[in-house]
């Protein structure tokens, strides 16, 4: 592509050049008066056109005069990166520019008109052949008189169109006008809106015969034509359509445009083959003996939906004489097979991209062949096997990304021993895998002929050191050395590299060891130390930082009281499991922008304090659960409002909630179970809170009934009020909560939760927002169990345990098709247990103990499993299996009632036992002959039998194999939830 746009910028220098003078001609006066209009007409922040002044116009900045005849034939009034924003020109383009009769170049690009509409006079430059208006900020649809430019040879369009002024209708284009642009050699009219054009758009830019080079990409194209209107494009070279959703295959005429380099298909929503573009192996043969193939320098087919294999295509382009490609982009699509050996053939490729597909298998050894390449990308695919060392023969590679793979072997120095320009190296193993199959076991003694700026190893074998090749890469912006089995200290001679760090990630090591302030970090920087045992105070590094994550360490001491002013760009701050004492600094309310503020699991006391004190904070998430924090909790923290989650579980606070808590109307988890919080549940809960998904108040001193607006709470899936003082009835209307009832897609999050499930407690994480649970035990709530707590059908589990309801238990229990926990012990509950209990497939814990059930204990499916006797136990009218009492008229079946005489009976018994062998004999004789002499006898009868018996053993094996396939789908969701929990 950039040949092609070179090619055309040389035209126009011998346009300009055309006439070399032996004299220099003066200034045209009508010309000057012409451009000191436009000038006026302009607006100039900056003072661009402050050398528009003078007699000799061709002085002027921008103005390029025929050294024969003194005419303008050059404007331009492009703004530069150098000129900033305030040095882009503005205001209306004079129709004085008619006066220009002959400007042949036109540049008003990058610059800012504030969603005015393109001139229509424009079209009237009839000498123009360069006109480039891309980035400008017009508006409105691209004014048709510009077809008539019929010596135009270079349009550029660009992004011509105001973003803030844009609209589909009042700018939605067609391409009619094209058609007297037969001079055209190259058109960009990308994020133009060409939806109208979007069923003839071909059939308009073949009318161009001298066209070499078309850009449409994001034109809202939907319609990729199959075939190719007429021949006329021979001189395109470069073609790209990116973005605009085709969402069909890759047609056929694409690859027969004979002198196509560059090709860029990408964002396009292709699906298929590669294949579909050639109906079979002979025409891609011919096309190869066409050339089509061979000129190729650029295939661009990313993010598509493209599958397949590619080794015939690989064939193909290696198999020319002197194949042209330089850069193929394959990534992002669902391709899949192997890589072909014949890949090596493609001595010119720069760059190799073919991440995010479905590739298996290793590298080819033949990839040390392209001696040209600099990109290679193979990451996020199923490849396996080892690295090979001919990876250490391309000494042009600058980058390399293979993460996300199954490697396995050893990789040494010499697989990098060449790779003089490498600057970027990215090596990871699917996390995924059990073990770490891919040794990094490079010499300490090697130094590298490279320095590299970054460098991410993970989920690799790195350790057990610190790795000493690192000793000499102090040009690093970026190191990750993730879950390496690196231990020990990190040594002193990487603290002396003096690095300006953008990223610093060591996570899930065994480092330990004390860590320097003397580490210098970019703006919005990241650091990374989660999952070590580095100890000592907390390391206080430039304020540059932004994102801060110590988690599961064992850092000791006091949060530095000034660490607000130490570490003001802080983002994202996490020290939680660590050991950390003394209290929360004042100074922490002052990280405006903090988003996340994580110090859970440490020894921090004392009060929180005003943190926010009415000053507005971004922070999204607060966790400083499982501490010793005391007192009330601070009414600043109704500045919140952009709060998501907060959780201040498992410490000592108490006090009522404040009235300012209303504000986080945003809040989804609110988790303040295991303090001393009292008075009533504050009903605004239900009324402000409306996308909560976790309310968790349990080991509390709340007392007064549950507010019926909770349940108005449509996302709440956990609902935890479980050992406080509560009374009164549970509200019937929270059945009413929709996001137990129905398969609802909870949005995907991640938080740390305890809930009480299967009678233990469990943390949930990465799977929080499957959990369905309602736990409301150990309070003193009386009445009824409200029956439409049935229509929570996914309902996971059911706690009402230790309070003082009464009544029944619903019916329609058999409804909660979900449920996995129920536990309703120690309450006051009479009448049967319901026979629907018995269909909850799903129930792998239950307790109905010390209540005043009674009758049979229902049997059958899964409560044939449920046979623990305590379950039902201190149900002193209960009766049936699995306790040892018995229903009424079970000990009638068992023994039927006897003679007064013993002997009689066994008398009678004897003569039974004759009559019984006697007739069964009889009726053996009579049963076998009279149907097996019918079916010898009649024909129909003999065949109407065996195909019913036929039938039967079909029928049998059918249940049989349903009842295998239930029982095997049964086990597969127990181990499913089983790995949830």
């Amino acid at each position: 592509m950039a040949t092609s746009i070179a090619s055309v910028h040389l035209l126009f220098l011998a346009i300009m050049t055309s006439g070399f003078p032996f004299h220099k001609a003066a200034c045209i006066e009508t010309e000057k008066e012409a451009l000191l209009k436009l000038k006026q007409g302009l607006l100039d922040p900056s003072h661009r056109l402050s050398s528009w002044d003078g007699d000799d116009c061709c002085k002027w900045r921008g103005v390029v005069c025929s050294n024969r005849t003194g005419h303008v034939i050059r404007l331009n009034l492009r703004s530069l990166e150098d000129d900033g924003i305030d040095g882009k020109f503005g205001g209306e383009i004079s129709h004085s520019l008619l006066d220009l009769k002959y400007l042949n170049y036109l540049d008003l690009s990058m610059n800012n008109f504030e969603g005015t509409k393109i001139p229509k006079f424009i079209g009237s430059l009839e000498r123009l052949r360069y006109l480039n208006l891309s980035a400008a900020s017009f508006s409105g649809r691209i004014p048709p008189q510009l077809g008539n430019l019929s010596r135009l040879i270079y349009l550029d369009l660009k992004e011509y169109f105001d973003l803030n002024a844009y609209s589909d209708e009042s700018s939605q284009n067609d391409l009619q006008w094209i058609s007297g642009l037969y001079s055209l050699r190259y058109l960009n009219l990308e994020e133009a809106n060409l939806s109208r054009a979007s069923a003839y758009w071909l059939q308009a830019v073949s009318m161009l015969p001298s066209l070499s080079e078309l850009h449409l990409s994001s034109c809202g194209l939907s319609l990729l034509p199959p075939s190719l209107p007429s021949s006329n494009l021979t001189s395109l070279s470069v073609l790209v359509l990116s973005n605009n959703g085709f969402n069909s295959t890759i047609p056929q005429w694409l690859f027969q445009l004979r002198n196509l380099v560059h090709l860029d298909l990408s964002f396009d929503k292709l699906g298929g083959s590669i294949f579909d573009a050639f109906p079979n192996t002979t025409s891609l043969e011919k096309l190869k003996k066409m050339g089509s193939l061979c000129k190729l320098k650029t295939l661009i087919l990313s993010e598509n939906d493209l599958n397949g294999e590619i080794t015939e295509l690989i064939d193909g382009l290696s198999g020319c004489n002197d194949s042209s490609l330089e850069h193929l982009n394959l990534g992002f699509n669902k391709l899949g097979g192997v890589l072909p050996n014949s890949i090596g053939n493609l001595y010119n490729l720069q760059s190799l991209l073919l991440w995010e597909n479905s590739f298996v298998g290793s590298i080819p050894i033949s990839i040390g062949n392209l001696s040209n390449l600099k990109e290679l990308y193979l990451s996020n695919n199923q490849m396996s096997g080892t690295i090979p060392e001919t990876l250490g023969q391309l000494n042009e590679l600058v980058s390399v990304d293979v993460s996300e793979n199954s490697w396995e072997g050893v990789l040494t120095e010499s697989h990098l021993s060449n790779l003089k320009h490498l600057k970027d190296l990215v090596i990871s193993n699917n996390p995924l895998l059990p073990n770490q199959t891919l040794v990094i076991n490079i010499s300490s003694e090697w130094i590298p002929p490279f320095k590299l700026k970054y460098l991410e190893l993970v989920s690799c074998q790195v350790g057990p050191e610190f790795p000493v090749w690192l000793r000499n890469q102090n040009e690093l912006n970026t190191l990750i050395l993730r879950d390496g089995r690196i231990s020990g200290t990190i040594p002193d001679w990487f603290w002396k590299l003096d690095l300006e760090l953008d990223q610093l990630d060591l996570k899930y090591n065994q480092l330990s060891g004390r860590i320097p302030n003397s580490l210098r970090f970019t703006s919005q920087s990241s650091v990374y130390l989660k999952g070590n045992n580095f100890s000592g105070s907390l390391p206080l590094w430039s304020s540059n930082v932004s994102r801060l994550n110590l988690r599961y360490n064992l850092f000791s001491g006091p949060i530095p009281s000034d660490i607000g002013e130490r570490m003001p760009m802080l983002m994202e701050f996490d020290l939680s499991y660590n050991s950390l004492t003394g209290t929360l600094p004042l100074s922490i309310g002052t990280l405006y922008g903090l988003e996340t503020l994580y110090i859970s699991n440490n020894y921090l006391s004392g009060e929180i304090p005003e943190l926010w004190d009415g000053i507005p904070s971004l922070l999204v998430h607060v966790d400083l659960s499982n501490n010793n924090l005391s007192g009330e909790l601070p009414s600043s923290v109704g500045s919140l409002m952009f709060i998501v989650f907060l959780t201040l579980s498992n410490n000592h606070l108490s006090g009522e909630l404040p009235s300012t808590l209303q504000n986080c109307t945003l809040l989804s988890n609110l988790d303040l179970g295991g303090n001393r919080f009292s008075g009533n549940i504050p009903a605004w809960i239900g009324q402000t809170m409306p996308s909560l998904w976790i309310l968790r108040l349990r080991s509390n001193l709340f007392n007064g009934s549950i507010p019926s607006q909770l349940c108005s709470l449509s996302s709440l899936h956990i609902l935890d009020l479980a050992q406080n003082n509560l009374s009164g009835s549970i509200p019937s209307c929270l059945g009413n909560l929709s996001a137990m009832a129905s398969e609802i897609e909870l949005y995907r999050y991640e938080g740390d939760s305890t809930v009480l499930t299967k009678g233990r407690e469990d943390s949930y994480r990465s799977i929080l927002y499957l959990v369905n649970s309602i736990d409301l035990s150990n309070n003193a709530l009386s009445g009824d169990v409200p029956g439409g707590l049935t229509n929570l059908s996914t309902l996971g589990t059911l706690n009402l345990s230790i309070n003082h309801l009464t009544g029944k238990i619903p019916k329609n229990i058999g409804q909660l098709q979900r449920l996995e926990t129920l536990d309703l012990s120690r309450n006051q509950l009479s009448g049967p247990i319901p026979a629907g209990m018995a269909s909850l497939t799903f129930l792998n814990h239950l307790n109905l103990s010390y209540n005043n059930l009674s009758g049979r204990i229902p049997t059958g499916n899964q409560l044939q499993v449920l046979d623990d006797p305590s379950i039902y136990r201190d149900n002193p009218a209960l009766c049936g299996r699995p306790i040892t009492a018995k229903c009424p008229g079970d000990d009638e079946a068992l023994n039927p009632p006897g003679g007064d005489d013993e002997d009689e009976d066994e008398d009678g018994a004897e003569f039974e036992m004759k009559w019984f062998y006697l007739s069964m004999g009889i009726g053996f004789v009579v049963g076998f002959w009279g149907v097996c002499a019918t079916l010898v006898v009649m024909e129909s009868w003999r065949q109407a039998y065996f195909r019913g018996v036929y039938k039967m053993k079909e029928w049998i094996k059918l249940v049989i194999q349903l009842n295998v396939a239930r029982l095997l789908q049964r086990k597969l969701n127990l181990g499913r939830r089983q790995s949830r929990t």
